[in-house]
């Protein structure tokens, strides 16, 4: 664990700003994965501390990231999108719903993608 943590540490300290956003997303899809096998194994408390970690990555990462001055109606659909997938994920806590799982993930899949894209066009110069 520790060694897996200084690997992040290291990466964190390299990232430029458009990776670090890449990394919440990676985070907030790898503890909903991680949240949806233990609901099919039955780990009640794993879930729970998975769910609760991808709410965390997503309301004290993402959304803080948003610059509410700048990206003006965009950030405001943002911040509300992101916090719709924290209900939804409090949601598939309480409930086991796996649907509720699949939806988050699949949203922050599509936002990911699209950051993703953002970042390669500004490395090649491209416009944004």
């Amino acid at each position: 664990m520790a060694y897996s943590q200084a690997g992040v540490e290291a990466r964190v300290a390299s990232a430029d700003p458009h990776q670090l956003i890449l990394m919440l997303y990676d985070g907030a899809l790898m503890a909903i994965a991680t949240a949806s096998h233990q609901m099919d194994i039955g780990d009640v408390a794993g879930k729970g501390q998975s769910i609760s970690r991808a709410i965390d990555i997503i309301g004290n990462g993402l959304k803080v990231s948003l610059d509410m001055e700048a990206g003006g109606e965009l950030s405001q659909r943002m911040y509300s999108l992101y916090e719709y997938m924290c209900m939804r994920l409090l949601h598939a806590n309480s409930q086991n719903d796996r649907s509720a799982l699949t939806e988050v993930s699949a949203l922050l899949g599509e936002l990911r993608s699209a950051w993703e894209e953002i970042r390669q066009k500004l490395a090649q110069g491209a416009p944004v």
